[in-house]
């Protein structure tokens, strides 16, 4: 065979695999047999190894290829990837609609229709073409920026190295990359043969194979790929007609998603899959309804990381039925009252639930429920459990009514339900209840971080007079302590130098301390990095407050209050008498090194504490995250790691030990 030939073999070689490939995977039929198949592709192979001037990033074989790579690079996405709100029920659907009605004129209202997808249990992924050819495969990563896994991606038969129309310069599509049901047991049958820990779901299999630095561990999992989504304007105008250009295109796309002219339509497909799912032979969890109009979607636009013109449609939590045994009144630290269902003991996902919330009266009341009753509850992720239903069936008759008190338990004072509230709150600031949350918050560890000082602790000091708002726990000596209860000179000498130890404090984590109702620790952040003084968040005016990014109105309307309460600034200028320092975040032009990264840390650090490791993340842009999930960038594993070290593991998240963490400072 003269070289020229073997060219043309070649050529012919990679169309005809390609071919067979597209019918096996995207049109799901099969015309020779797999051993044919392979016996093309051998032939392919050992034509381009011995004529690698022929081998071109299309090729078949370059599906598995190239050394393990030390790291991922980074990849900028087009335009942002984001993610969804939920949606648990059909009055949460109806709902949503209604929001975006409001959005819309009467026409374009009339001209709603929808289209549904399964919500698959993956990866979503964003593939870049050039010239016809896969470039840049990448992970979501913070919606702006993900990874660059273009090599793992390649491993799966399903994605296109090469789009069937030829002419086009540049396109943009995205997908969710999942596995099999069967690869899934496969795989878990591999880990109990060799002793090892099994997967504890399809997701993470799917997301830690992706991340994988060699390509040959992807490509062991057999992952499984459809398109969703086509960001190039190619002149569709609706979401269906999208996923018939990316099957013309040479894409897999699900076949059971579907055009819904109306939401009774969207209801109907969500009822059938509800029932249907098992015999799926991918795991599902809901279903994705999208305005098909696209240019009704674009309009209604985007709220924080979701656009209003679509929703994740969720299938019912992981439920359990038990009794609720009582029901009882807690009060938050901004007087905020909650009745918590006390329950007997029942095991969801396998964590056992003794307390849900019921969020307020008015949930009482739709739900129907009684001390005494059989309910169902429904957990998701760590969140606290729900009550789902009441049984009403089995009661017997000795249920009791809960009815809301008109007075707080703690402190006696009216309870007050402001205009346009649904949560009855404690009217006296001062309510015991309240300044113990406030406390508790005060000293958590994400805010001042007092060791050693807990709740138990704090209840003494209250209830003996000692302290009666947070800048009292600097004014404490030794002598106050000795005669408590639990208290010898030395436990009360490591206390006191504790909380002595804690009177320098970042802006952002003392913001946070402060207990301002709407402001959690990311707007804590935010309010630092804007604004870099405390006396410049005092002074600020409510129109500044609403231009900074991530705070909305209602936000910022209660920082803006908060700080204009005498009693407030009465505070805090006891807390400075009382020597504690509000240190202002460094200006440093390396600033943004860390941004959009986010960092967990788990085990003991040699050269830091773990605080002055977050500050030094956050110093750079980073953001510091308490639990591992699929937008953690890096774990930094000190002495001794727990349980987030093998989540990081198996979700295949990048782990630093503490030397290359300090590399990354540098």
């Amino acid at each position: 065979m003269t070289k020229r030939q073997a060219q043309q073999r070649i050529k012919k070689l990679k169309k005809l695999i390609d071919y067979h490939r597209y019918l096996y995977h995207i049109l799901d039929r099969q015309e020779i047999s797999d051993a044919a198949l392979d016996s093309l592709k051998k032939e392919l192979f050992d034509l381009e190894q011995k004529y690698p001037e022929f081998i071109t990033p299309d090729s078949p074989t370059q599906r598995i290829g190239g050394k393990p790579l030390k790291e991922f690079k980074k990849a900028k996405h087009p335009q942002p990837m984001l993610s969804f709100q939920d949606a648990f029920s059909q009055q949460d659907i109806k709902d949503w609609l209604e929001r975006i009605s409001k959005l819309l004129t009467p026409e374009e209202i009339k001209k709603i229709d929808f289209y549904c997808e399964l919500k698959l249990d993956g990866l979503a992924v964003e593939l870049v073409y050039k010239d016809s050819i896969l470039k840049v495969g990448s992970t979501r990563g913070d919606g702006k920026i993900g990874e660059d896994v273009t090599q793992n991606l390649k491993t799966i038969d399903a994605i296109p190295l090469s789009l069937r129309v030829k002419e086009l310069s540049s396109l943009v599509a995205r997908g969710e990359v999942f596995i099999s049901k069967k690869e899934f047991e496969r795989l878990n049958k591999e880990q109990k043969a060799a002793e090892l820990p099994q997967y504890a779901n399809p997701r993470n299999i799917a997301a830690g194979s992706i991340r994988q630095l060699d390509p040959k561990a992807t490509c062991s999992r057999r992952l499984d790929f459809y398109a969703y989504d086509l960001i190039t304007e190619l002149g569709q105008k609706t979401h269906e007609q999208e996923h018939k250009i990316l099957k013309i295109l040479g894409f897999k796309t699900n076949s059971h998603n579907k055009y819904c002219k109306d939401i009774n339509k969207v209801f109907e497909f969500y009822n059938f899959w509800q029932k249907q799912r098992q015999n799926l032979a991918y795991e599902i969890d809901g279903i994705v309804v999208q305005v098909n109009n696209n240019r009704i979607f674009e309009k209604l636009g985007v709220v924080g990381k979701a656009p209003r013109g679509a929703i994740a449609y969720k299938f019912p939590l992981k439920q359990a039925t038990t009794i609720i045994e009582d029901i009882k009144i807690q009060i938050g630290r901004t007087g905020a009252v909650t009745p918590i269902a006390y329950l007997k003991p029942v095991k969801i996902s396998g964590v056992t639930i003794s307390r849900a919330t019921l969020h307020n009266e008015d949930e009482i009341k739709r739900l129907g429920v009684k001390i005494g009753d059989t309910v169902i509850v429904g957990r998701a992720g760590d969140v606290i459990p729900d009550i789902i239903k009441s049984i009403t069936e089995l009661r017997t008759g000795k249920e009791k009514e809960f009815k809301m008190p008109k007075n707080c338990v703690f402190c006696g004072s009216k309870l007050v339900k402001p205009k346009q509230e649904v949560v009855w709150r404690c009217s006296n600031p001062d309510c015991f209840a309240r300044k113990k949350r406030e406390l508790y918050h005060f000293v958590s560890k994400s805010a001042f971080d007092i060791e050693g000082l807990g709740p138990k602790i704090i209840d003494q000091l209250l209830d003996k007079g000692l302290i009666s708002d947070p800048a009292d726990l600097f004014e404490l000596k030794m002598g106050d302590l000795i005669p408590l209860e639990r208290f010898a000179e030395k436990s009360a000498e490591n206390l006191i130098k504790s909380i002595q130890g804690r009177r320098e404090i970042g802006l952002a984590r003392f913001i946070y301390a402060l207990g301002i109702r709407q402001v959690g620790e990311e707007t804590a952040q935010d309010l630092a990095n804007y604004f870099y003084s405390l006396e410049k968040i005092k002074n600020a005016s409510l129109e500044g407050l609403e231009r900074i990014t991530d705070i909305g109105p209602i936000s910022a309307q209660s920082i803006y209050n908060w700080f204009h309460k005498k009693t407030n600034l009465e505070f805090l200028e006891k807390l400075k008498k009382s020597g504690v320092v509000v240190k202002s975040p460094p200006l440093s032009r390396g600033r943004q090194k860390f941004k959009n990264l986010i960092f967990v840390l788990t085990g003991s650090l040699e050269t830091m504490t773990r605080d002055e490791a977050k500050e030094k993340i956050r110093i750079l842009g980073g953001d510091v995250s308490e639990s591992v999930s699929k937008e953690t960038n890096y774990v930094v594993a000190g002495k001794e790691p727990g349980s987030k070290y093998e989540k990081a593991k198996n979700l295949g998240i990048k782990i630093i030990n503490e030397r290359e963490f300090l590399k990354m400072l540098k």
